[in-house]
């Protein structure tokens, strides 16, 4: 499909949870990443941090958070975790997502930290559309376990985890899902 404006990336863009090789090279990696810099940010505290998984990293990640999410007792079928392998199977390049507390800096609320880095997550993933990826925003994989977020550095009395980025080329292409209307969600206040 031709786009004639980048607004209309950001018409189409949509979530692609099926993903394969190849992903995003380092140029385009950079890109995606560089476009997270560019969220609204409060106090310009650049509250996002990211960790990186590729490669057969993927499927050692994805062992660690299986067996992570059954020694926590956390609910775990066996068809979940069959599920699970099989999507990561394919998927070049997680980004683990993570918001930076940090606790000195008392002005700023840990909201506005996390809207700021919800804000970041959603330039990348428009930034991944933009270059012809797909990608889908999980918090699955063991995000609410903090020994998952704990074995990339993420240890939850400084972050609060917000999940996993997957990138790569969909499997197979879709239509954008129908949107509804935006006057369906937008009220205006005049003050009368």
């Amino acid at each position: 499909m031709s786009l004639a404006t980048p607004i209309d990336y950001l018409h189409t863009r949509h979530s692609v949870k099926f993903v394969q090789q190849p992903g995003p090279s380092d140029e385009e990696l950079g890109r995606i990443l560089q476009a997270a810099m560019s969220a609204p940010d409060h106090g310009r505290l650049r509250p996002w941090r990211f960790a990186l998984i590729r490669g057969d990293a993927v499927a050692r990640f994805a062992d660690l958070a299986i067996s992570t999410i059954k020694e926590s007792g956390a609910p775990l079928t066996p068809e979940k975790e069959n599920t699970t392998r099989r999507w990561l199977d394919k998927v070049p390049l997680l980004i683990a997502v993570a918001c930076r507390l940090d606790h000195a800096n008392t002005k700023i609320p840990e909201h506005e930290r996390m809207l700021a880095t919800g804000a970041a997550v959603c330039n990348m993933l428009n930034a991944a559309h933009m270059l012809g990826y797909g990608a889908f925003w999980s918090t699955g994989l063991g995000t609410y376990v903090d020994m998952v977020p704990e074995a990339l550095g993420f240890d939850a009395l400084d972050y609060r985890f917000m999940g996993f980025v997957a990138i790569g080329t969909p499997i197979q292409s879709a239509v954008p899902p129908e949107r509804p209307d935006y006057r369906q969600f937008v009220t205006e206040w005049t003050g009368n």
